[in-house]
């Protein structure tokens, strides 16, 4: 699904990361969301590195990345730890400042890494998301009914992991089909993909720790730095028929989170650059080659 891009692992301190890469010119970083890997970038990643380098990870704990161990403060799976090993990886690679693109957890990930390194990041994309802060804080009926996820994913002794594994390929369809809104938008290859990595219960386990440190760790972490702004220009899209839209206003909200913030809503559900990637692309390209 990568035709010309390079597949290999990075070793970070504490993670082996998979990517792709491609490409020439500035380095744009893609990180992908739940229950996904880097595969969900394949209709706009080939195009992208027509103009940049392309690097397209699998988070800790996703895809063909590996599973540290989780701690009782689920700190392993913290934002912080994860957009470390994305700071890493492009340091092993030669890019010591570049693009980031990300995607719902990807996006979450994305947020931690801009504030935490801001020399890093030159350009800031983030996809479908408000801030986790923002969301948990203004939990209401409608928000816990369209991400119920987020509190069951959280459960502990293994109630999740242990409901997921008896059937993860359906959970899975499920979740793409409940947050989409055009399941045909999901390529066969890309499909079989997903379920392929999801179905391994150390995946699994690891991305409830995942939503386990959001619900813990990390608000520990966005609290402490509530009122850091980030300091690069950030781009903000979201699907007009998911709830990001529906329940935010998503550019008040980062205005309140980011110095120089734009963007839109695109005509799809919660996986734009599966279910839009036409005007993904051309958003996400005009925004990195504007001055």
């Amino acid at each position: 699904m990568f035709t010309n891009f390079e597949q290999t692992t990075v070793k970070t301190t504490q993670a082996q990361i998979n990517l792709v890469k491609a490409g020439h010119g500035p380095a744009l970083l893609l990180l992908h969301g739940y229950p996904q890997t880097h595969v969900m970038w394949h209709k706009i990643a080939p195009r992208l590195a027509e103009n940049f380098t392309v690097i397209a990870t699998d988070l800790r704990g996703y895809g063909d990345s590996s599973q540290p161990e989780s701690l009782p403060n689920h700190i392993s799976y913290s934002k912080r730890v994860m957009a470390q090993d994305q700071v890493e990886v492009m340091s092993e690679l030669g890019y010591e400042q570049f693009y980031v693109v990300g995607h719902d957890r990807g996006a979450r990930v994305a947020h931690r890494l801009a504030l935490d390194h801001p020399h890093r990041v030159t350009k800031l994309a983030l996809l479908d998301i408000a801030p986790t802060y923002q969301m948990y804080k203004t939990t209401d009926k409608e928000f816990a009914t369209a991400y119920y996820h987020w509190f069951f994913l959280i459960q502990g002794n293994n109630l999740p992991e242990t409901l997921i594994s008896a059937n993860p390929e359906y959970y899975l369809r499920q979740c793409l089909e409940k947050w989409g809104k055009d399941f045909s938008a999901f390529h066969p290859q890309a499909l079989a993909e997903y379920i392929r990595c999801f179905s391994q219960p150390a995946v699994i386990h690891a991305t409830c720790e995942d939503y386990r440190a959001a619900a813990t760790i990390d608000l520990e972490h966005d609290e402490l730095d509530i009122k850091q702004k980030i300091s690069c220009p950030v781009l903000v899209l979201w699907g007009e028929k998911g709830i990001i839209g529906r329940k935010y206003n998503v550019l008040a909200i980062w205005r309140e989170r980011a110095i120089n913030v734009s963007g839109q809503s695109l005509a799809c559900g919660h996986f734009l650059p599966e279910e839009a990637p036409e005007e993904t692309y051309q958003a996400i390209y005009e925004f990195l080659v504007s001055s």
